[in-house]
């Protein structure tokens, strides 16, 4: 019978050669945490920039069972350099980790959230991350003639697509493994551009968000680091996307793209080289995380569970969360449910990036006024 769980908080430059020897160890013994998030190198590079980090050693008996790399903001625990954390979960063997619920009970903080929970939790309804896995036995070109078969008037349409960007504009050139930092302030700016047009948080305006991204693509050593890949047409940027990479899994994580391009679907293009060209340096599981947009079905064929979810200690934080549900349900049932998500999801952002009471008020001001508009939008509240 497992003993109790006890729990040391502890910085993270506090670890021994062991312990991130240990830490290595279980990473590459479990599949489930094969992303690069759950490196060590990825948490030892956020504590050192993302503000109020700290770990957490989960012991059983005295014996280290799990490591969770974690930052405070103001009441709340969220996994580590969150909202720059795809996913996040307990390294340590499964057998003896502990689960959400332990987790979050035994971190004692009011309000534990998180949106991609890696880990066994079946009192949970999971979400799903997507994945394309390339095989080594025919490589690209096996799973492009797969996905082209499954999937042909879409894939005809961006063969054509790119044909027509390269007649009206030029030559297309594509690049992987960019470590350009002028290039990253160019995607950082497309970013930006994108939350203003769209109405979400700017989560580059806190300064320690775009600080993260250029400590990790300037990271040298091992099979661990980040990088650029570039689309230009006629000799200009047409599409930008910064991913991590680790191992053999290469994960999406920002795209941009020069909006007055996108009949050209340069993103799209620009992620369909990113696979053949990371295939070919020997990449082969191209993660395009949690959320399910659209586009993602005609590239995945791999699927991984995870949970986004929020736990909150009894008292004034849950009493906040369920008036905020009472406002959002003369919305209707369905769509206050949806509008409900979205506020929380960008409340986590918010709260994540901004270190000041006042800029998450600010922030929790705007997204609240953006859900309402949406409600109003519908005609439910007059």
């Amino acid at each position: 019978m497992a003993g109790a769980l006890t729990v040391d908080i502890r910085d993270l430059a506090s670890l021994t050669a062991g312990e991130r020897a240990q830490w290595s160890a279980w990473v590459a013994a479990d599949p489930d945490l094969a992303s690069p998030y759950f490196r060590v190198e990825f948490a030892e590079i956020a504590a050192g920039i993302s503000p109020g980090c700290a770990l957490a050693v989960f012991k059983r008996d005295g014996e280290v069972v799990g490591y969770f790399p974690h930052q405070k903001r103001g009441a709340s625990i969220l996994p580590i350099a969150a909202p720059m954390n795809d996913y996040h979960g307990i390294i340590g063997p499964v057998e003896l980790r502990p689960s959400l619920v332990e987790t979050a009970d035994l971190l004692g903080a009011p309000r534990f959230s998180v949106n991609g929970w890696v880990g066994r939790e079946p009192d949970r309804v999971p979400n799903e991350s997507f994945r394309t896995a390339i095989c080594s036995q025919g490589g690209y070109e096996a799973w492009y003639a797969a996905r082209r078969k499954a999937f042909g008037k879409y894939f005809k349409d961006k063969e054509r697509a790119r044909r027509s960007m390269a007649t009206e504009f030029g030559e297309v050139e594509i690049l992987i493994g960019q470590r350009d930092p002028a290039l990253l302030e160019e995607l950082i700016a497309l970013k930006r551009e994108q939350y203003r047009r769209t109405r979400r948080h700017d989560i580059f305006a806190c300064g320690w968000t775009r600080d993260l991204l250029h400590a990790l693509m300037a990271h040298e050593g091992g099979d661990f680091g980040a990088s650029l890949a570039v689309l230009r047409v006629g000799g200009q940027v047409a599409a930008l996307e910064y991913s991590l990479h680790a191992g053999q899994r290469y994960h999406f994580w920002f795209p941009a793209y020069v909006p007055t391009l996108a009949r050209c679907s340069p993103g799209i293009l620009l992620s369909m080289e990113t696979i053949r060209l990371g295939s070919e340096q020997g990449f082969r599981d191209f993660d395009y995380g949690f959320g399910g947009e659209a586009y993602k079905r005609y590239f995945c064929d791999t699927v991984q569970p995870v949970v986004e979810a929020t736990i909150l200690r009894p008292g004034l934080s849950a009493a906040l969360g369920q008036a905020g549900a009472s406002l959002l349900s003369l919305a209707g049932a369905e769509r206050g449910r949806r509008i409900g998500q979205s506020v929380r999801r960008r409340w986590n952002a918010i709260e994540a990036c901004e270190v000041t009471p006042s800029g998450r008020l600010r922030g929790a001001a705007q997204a609240a006024g953006a859900a309402l508009s949406k409600v109003a939008s519908r005609g439910k509240i007059s």
